[in-house]
């Protein structure tokens, strides 16, 4: 189970890097601000370019807010991501709809 700064100081830089090109091709960029301790901010760029920052995109098409123990379980089980988001577990602005490319990063 990761913690957020793994997650995307490695974890997703990894999974970026291994296939560039599928993540250009979902062509957005999302910021996750992950609430409590262990959180923090950051960018995926999923376009040209793609990669991770850490901090805010004033640009994003998509953010997604939650907790640090939302994020370790949509990192565990990408598949149940789609839950959170309808749950009301992970907070949505913006284009909702790129959230449903995110398992594809994240897991």
């Amino acid at each position: 189970m990761p913690d957020a700064s793994t997650s995307f100081t490695r974890d997703i830089p990894e999974r970026i890097a291994k296939n560039p090109a599928r993540a250009s091709l979902i062509g957005a960029t999302f910021v996750f601000r992950i609430t409590g301790e262990g959180g923090g901010t950051w960018t995926v760029a999923l376009k040209d370019n793609a990669g991770v920052v850490p901090g805010e995109a004033e640009d994003a098409d998509c953010t997604l807010t939650m907790t640090h123990d939302a994020w370790r379980e949509i990192s565990d089980h990408p598949g149940r991501a789609m839950h959170h988001f309808t749950s009301g577990v992970v907070q949505v602005t913006g284009n909702a709809m790129l959230a449903i490319k995110l398992p594809a990063i994240i897991g």
